[in-house]
């Protein structure tokens, strides 16, 4: 992904600059100063941004169609699907509209480059768009429409005309590509989340329930509030939410789980819980600290006889983030760990949140395992990542 912005960033520079270059040495435009015209052709190449990271649609393209004119000079633009037009903006826009066929407009014909039309096939008496400019739009090497810059005169047009048009049309093709792999990344987040909810489930929902039963005849006001515990972690390590909460979110249903563990243990589950302030507004995918703490339940206090302490320790680093789950059992083996993480142990979703983790964030992120007195399990994420909203 940060290659693919890489990229893109570049895109927009190379599409500012030479639309900059158009409006200074274009001779229509030989009163305008430079720096005014460089200027309107950044602000129009960053505005067409936004809008098309939801993808080439209807909607999307008729708000890039404004930028996307004064970007490439034409007297009118058009955006194009694989047979319609999607937006028109400028000359001609009272008989050219979203909707009408791509021919009414531009010959149909299957071009995967940049070309001249040096006549616009327009039957409507009085139009006045005479040649016109072709790119494609494409993404990985599938043609998904055109951009058509068009033009009041007949003829040939000039070459820096063409360059401007054709970074244009790159610029879009990247955002339409850049919007399908973050749809992809969040649909992969969502296929994640069902997998961990599907291993966690059983595990917990039997325990949990084990333990209010436990508390039914002999302290029945104890087995309700853990009733009422119990269905409000249910309601939100289930709910169709989007796939990340904050930080202060996670952790309160963290301390939802551990009540009810502690319902089960008793003193033999001890926790300690220490997050600075300033890192609880953090977005974490959901469920991304609760299987750590299960983990640390089950190794460091279900399988000890004296139980064991579960310590949540949270860290501010400046731009990061830094949150420790501890058990003081009896360690993990290095190999066992790697291979936890790797997705292929028989824990209970480490590799999960470790994969969810990197998928959002990137590789500099996601879970550690330290080996001493006991275990634990390192999570390391950005405090602020643009484009990871909680839900």
């Amino acid at each position: 992904m940060d290659v693919v912005l890489g990229v893109l960033l570049g895109m927009v520079l190379a599409a500012s600059l030479a639309a900059g270059w158009r409006f200074v040495s274009a001779p229509r435009r030989v009163l305008e100063p430079g720096g005014a015209a460089m200027q309107r052709a950044v602000h129009a190449a960053t505005t067409i941004l936004p809008h098309l990271r939801r993808g080439l649609t209807t909607e999307s393209a008729e708000s890039a169609a404004p930028a996307l004119r004064v970007l490439t000079g034409a007297d009118a633009v058009a955006l194009g699907g694989a047979d319609e037009l999607l937006a028109y903006e400028g000359a001609g826009a009272d008989h050219h509209r979203a909707g009408d066929p791509l021919e009414s407009l531009v010959p149909a014909r299957r071009e995967d480059r940049v070309h001249v039309e040096p006549r616009v096939p327009c039957a409507v008496p009085g139009c006045p768009l005479r040649s016109a400019i072709v790119a494609p739009l494409a993404l990985r090497d599938r043609r998904i429409g055109v951009l058509v810059a068009l033009y009041d005169r007949p003829g040939r047009v000039r070459l820096e005309e063409s360059r401007v048009v054709a970074e244009a049309a790159a610029l879009v093709s990247a955002m339409v590509e850049l919007s399908e792999l973050e749809a992809q990344g969040e649909r992969l987040a969502r296929a994640e989340l069902r997998a961990l909810r599907a291993q966690i489930s059983p595990h917990f929902i039997y325990n949990a329930l084990a333990a209010v039963a436990a508390f039914i005849h002999s302290r029945p006001e104890e087995a309700r509030e853990l009733l009422i515990e119990f269905s409000e972690f249910i309601r939100y390590a289930f709910a169709r939410q989007r796939p990340y909460v904050t930080l202060a979110d996670e952790l309160q249903y963290v301390e939802k789980y551990l009540r009810l563990e502690q319902a089960r243990f008793g003193e033999r589950l001890r926790v300690r819980v220490q997050v600075d302030p300033e890192v609880l507004q953090a977005v974490v995918p959901v469920l991304s600290l609760q299987p750590l703490v299960e983990n640390a339940v089950r190794h460091g206090v279900e399988s000890r006889a004296e139980g064991g302490l579960v310590a949540i320790e949270g860290r501010d680093l400046g731009t990061d983030v830094e949150l420790r789950v501890s058990d003081d059992g009896d360690g993990i083996d290095p190999e066992r760990a790697a291979a936890a993480l790797a997705g292929r142990g028989p824990g209970i979703g480490l590799g999960n949140v470790h994969g969810r983790l990197q998928s959002t964030f990137g590789e500099g992120y996601g879970l550690m395992v330290e080996d001493g007195d006991g275990t634990t399990v390192v999570m390391t994420l950005p405090k602020f990542r643009a484009g990871v909203r909680a839900g």
